[in-house]
């Protein structure tokens, strides 16, 4: 013998209610196999409900229309938009009641609601085209964050080896459109520092794409910025160009090869002269030719001497060029880092970036 559940709605009452145009919708909605999001909404219905009567029949001060800006609150964060529509008419149907029988519904809690009601639609209009519920949009993007932040660390060094990467977003936001993926296998070490164009969350979006691709890159070809080149070229649509500079470092020997493309020139301090060098590695902007082709630099680092690869945000200045702001660099980083490179990084960063509104990155590797 088998048993059959009971239909939510019977077949005569949902025959009957099909022919009321206003209740389809609603009929459709029950229909479906959103269980969750239906009884919150029928949840919501009922406080709602609760609200109006009780604030029209016992008490407007401890049942004020006002407790509905909370329930409006709450479906536009859990809600998707057909369900809030259901809950907003209801909502609007408990505040013309509650105006009538008690008139306790003014002109600001009007305004409020309209208002509230708008942001909700908003909030749920959103997730709707994220495919997301509540809060679940916002906690993506902290994942996403979070894993840029620990994807531009530096690998381990040994202990003869130190590095620092400083990243300031513009407008003090989470994203921005410079990073900087790295790995080690054994004694060598690649680091790319990537700009790309734009600045804050408006380059955001793409750098979060790009870091996954160029990270899975790095190391696993032996011509990394021409792989990186080969790959934006093939992108269709212009989203605006792409800057680079790779570093492949040899731990045991200090050997070093530095790689540009269309990125600041990268810097060594040499340590027995005391001197900042500018490296002589360019090339052209990822993503513009199908062929890259680099001039590359390289060198041995000695004890004593460092690294150091940034971003245009250091030493790019309205109304200057760039030699300028570069020299600009180079005279503070003999400042900051006459005691040493151990905790001057993220100074420097501050000082050279100091009324400007852009994103900076630098990466500094030195050997103490």
């Amino acid at each position: 013998m088998t048993f059959q559940s009971a239909p939510l709605i019977p077949p005569r009452l949902r025959a009957f209610l099909v022919r009321v145009p206003f209740l389809v919708p609603l009929v459709r909605f029950l229909r479906k196999k959103w269980a969750r999001e239906r009884n919150l909404l029928l949840t919501l219905i009922a406080v709602t409900v609760i609200i109006g009567v009780l604030g029209a029949q016992v008490s407007a001060y401890w049942f004020s229309p006002s407790l509905l800006v909370l329930v409006t609150l709450l479906g536009g964060l859990q809600l998707r938009p057909p369900s809030l529509g259901i809950l907003l008419c209801v909502v609007a149907a408990a505040l013309a009641y509650m105006g009538a029988v008690s008139g306790s519904v003014g002109a600001g809690v009007l305004i409020t609601m309209v208002f509230t009601a708008a942001l909700a639609w908003v909030m749920a209009r959103t997730r709707g085209k994220l495919g997301v519920q509540g809060l679940r949009g916002d906690v993506m993007l902290l994942e996403l964050r979070d894993r840029l932040k620990r994807q531009s660390e530096l690998p381990e060094l040994p202990k003869d080896w130190d590095g620092k990467v400083v990243l300031k977003q513009a407008g003090g936001s989470s994203f921005g459109g410079d990073f900087v993926v790295s790995m080690r296998d054994g004694d060598r070490v690649e680091v790319a520092l990537v700009d790309v164009a734009g600045k804050g969350v408006d380059a955001g979006t793409r750098a979060l794409m790009l870091s996954g691709v160029f990270g899975g890159l790095l190391g696993a070809v032996e011509d990394f910025l021409g792989a990186c080149n080969a790959y934006l070229h093939r992108q269709l649509g212009d989203e605006g160009f792409v800057t680079a500079v790779h570093l492949r470092l040899n731990l045991r020997t200090g050997e070093y090869v530095i790689t540009s493309a269309g990125h600041p020139p990268a810097v060594r301090f040499d340590s027995g002269s005391g001197v900042w060098r500018v490296s002589t590695a360019k090339g052209v902007v990822l993503g513009v030719v199908p062929e890259l082709h680099c001039e590359s630099d390289s060198g041995t680092l000695r004890k004593g001497d460092a690294l150091m690869l940034f971003t245009d945000g250091l030493v790019e200045q309205p109304g200057r060029d760039i030699d300028s702001g570069l020299d600009r660099l180079l005279g503070e980083a003999e400042r900051q880092f006459a005691s040493g490179f151990k905790d001057r990084a993220r100074q420097l960063v501050q000082t050279m970036s100091a009324g400007q509104n852009d994103d900076c990155a630098m990466v500094l590797i030195w050997r103490p």
